[in-house]
């Protein structure tokens, strides 16, 4: 989408350097002696509109290559003229310049469909997020590898539910459809069991299970490699309005969050687990998932990013330092980090700075505050929202680290459904 604009620049620019070669070739002859002809030179003119101009452009520059070769060859006496094997040349070279101007265009045209191809896949497979959902503002930045429509692996989104948000972050490991199927594997039962499930530990093994199953599949389908993961970030955070301000972490070999606010940065470190799809390698074989449970405070916010921002290099090969980035930017303006919206585009910035803007990875930035007082509901269904004053959400039997008792707009979950959080055969909308 962004290639489009490029390019039709190009094309009402692209004519100035041709014009300026065959201006400059025909002053240069007419104004040397006979000795030094440089009529010849013209052959340039219809090579660069080829490479820069439409088709009826290059052909336009190729018949005036043609008539000036004459005219200026003709102007001179006969034992000073260049004759017609050099006119021959500039006539098949306009001709040949034509049919490479038309294989360009058509394969320029081919690239730009598969761009925009890829674009619509990725679109589909990372859905817009509100700004401001179940109590948590975020922005995210995705900033695509230099490399052409080469799909990457990186995914990212947040899920509200009744047992409040739950974020992911990651990166699936290479490049391609094999990638991007996984990626869009892992988010399809984010968003199933984020949504269904109480607990986050749960969530996080049915992350798992779902990256060995497609990792199998892909394997028989012959697209993706026999030892594909992926790298992930599970956050679980409460329900707005409950009182409570904290964040459960799951981490998955992945790069741990920073929680950046006026008063510094700090990294919310935890014992990371395997990445997705390498369990069978875990020594604590399939045990539950236990997460980490960090302490926020309103005005924190947690910067999620995937190796595209930490590997990014600068001319000199040296890495782009966020945490230095950012503790440096916090130091000089405390103001900076306010919002998710301005830490999201602080990151970007800075890192496109750092690389000159040549990125060779795909790189995600995803910026998350949540506000305990904040008041911005997701919107449930019908059969799911009570008036303000609803009773307790019912213990989280599997959530080890879930404290007290977190009271929400929702009806308490029926007896009848699944053990595990899920809502038995019943499909909700």
């Amino acid at each position: 989408m962004y290639v489009l604009p490029t390019r039709l620049r190009r094309r009402r620019l692209g004519w100035l350097l041709p014009l300026a070669a065959l201006v400059g070739v025909a002053f240069t002859d007419w104004n040397t002696s006979g000795d030094f002809r440089v009529l010849s030179w013209i052959v340039m003119v219809p090579g660069l509109s080829a490479a820069l101009c439409p088709v009826w452009v290059t052909a336009l520059f190729g018949f005036l290559s043609v008539v000036a070769y004459l005219g200026l060859d003709a102007a001179w006496s006969h034992e000073y003229t260049a004759g017609l094997p050099d006119f021959i040349l500039v006539a098949v070279a306009s001709v040949l310049a034509v049919v490479a101007c038309g294989f360009r265009l058509r394969r320029e045209d081919r690239m730009l469909h598969i761009r925009n191809v890829a674009d619509s896949t990725r679109a589909t497979v990372l859905r817009d997020i509100p700004p401001h959902i179940h109590g948590i503002e975020n922005a995210h930045v995705y900033l695509p590898a230099d490399a052409v429509a080469r799909l990457g692996g990186d995914f990212y989104d947040l899920q509200p539910s009744a047992y409040g948000a739950r974020a992911l972050i990651g990166d699936v490991q290479g490049k391609g459809l094999g990638a991007l199927s996984a990626a869009a594997a892992i988010l399809g039962s984010f968003r199933e069991a984020g949504y269904h499930v109480p607990s986050l530990s749960i969530v996080a093994g049915r992350l798992e299970v779902r990256m060995e199953r497609q990792r199998r599949y892909g394997v028989a389908m012959g697209y993706a490699q026999p030892d594909r993961f992926a790298t992930a970030v599970l956050l679980g955070f409460p329900n707005p309005g409950c009182g409570e301000s904290w964040v459960d972490v799951v981490d998955f070999g992945h790069e741990p969050p920073l929680v950046v606010s006026p008063r510094g940065v700090r990294v919310l470190q935890v014992t990371p687990r395997l990445p997705l799809g390498l369990s069978d390698l875990d020594p604590a074989g399939t045990a539950s998932v236990v997460p980490h449970r960090f302490p926020l405070s309103d005005d924190d916010i947690i910067v999620l990013t995937t190796d595209g921002v930490t590997e990014a290099r600068d001319a000199a090969g040296d890495f782009f330092p966020l945490r230095t980035f950012l503790e440096d930017t916090v130091a000089r303006d405390p103001g900076a980090v306010a919002s998710a919206r301005q830490v999201a585009a602080l990151v970007s910035d800075g890192l496109l700075r750092h690389s000159g803007g040549r990125l060779h990875d795909d790189t995600t930035i995803f910026a998350l505050r949540f506000s305990a007082t904040d008041e911005t509901y997701w919107t449930l269904p019908p059969n799911e929202t009570t008036s303000r004053a609803a009773g307790p959400l019912p213990a989280h039997r599997h959530e080890p680290l879930q404290q007290g008792i977190v009271r929400l707009r929702t009806q308490p979950v029926h007896p009848t459904d699944g053990a595990d959080g899920t809502d038995g055969a019943r499909e909700r909308d």
